[in-house]
């Protein structure tokens, strides 16, 4: 009986989990989207965006992946790192890609601004899973 009591309380917390990340997740996309649609201005759009984008993509992936992996901040900053590099060669104009959402996700331009942007928002999903772990909830 006590390990289906258990059981139960661990699938709870699981889903309470989901869904605060869901919800986190859904916070941030929406802000992306405003950011990317309604701001122009030459601080917020670029820096915030990227440095939010990066936390975005942690939450995603924690909806999916509820043990708190270990390296998660560095492998989206990695992944980050990654998609900013390409920006150095005009990936989007050299296959030929014409469709705007894809070019501003793939982005067009690099920018060493941008890898502090990720970089700081690395951090900040590095203090949080290290928040959670001290508070034993993940």
């Amino acid at each position: 009986m006590e390990m289906r009591d258990t059981s139960n309380k661990t699938n709870e917390l699981r889903k309470k989990m989901r869904i605060r990340h869901l919800l986190l997740f859904l916070l941030l996309l929406a802000e992306e989207i405003y950011i990317g649609v309604c701001v122009r201005d030459h601080f917020v759009r670029p820096y915030v965006g990227d440095f939010l984008v990066v936390i975005l993509l942690y939450f995603f992936v924690r909806i999916f992946c509820l043990r708190r992996p270990t390296y998660l901040s560095l492998w989206i900053f990695l992944f980050a790192l990654v998609v900013e590099f390409t920006q150095i060669f005009p990936l989007a104009d050299l296959l030929g890609i014409k469709n705007q959402l894809i070019r501003v996700l793939m982005g067009t331009s690099f920018a060493w601004k941008d890898v502090i942007a990720y970089a700081l928002g690395s951090l900040i999903n590095f203090l949080w899973d290290r928040r959670i772990k001290e508070k034993g909830k993940g």
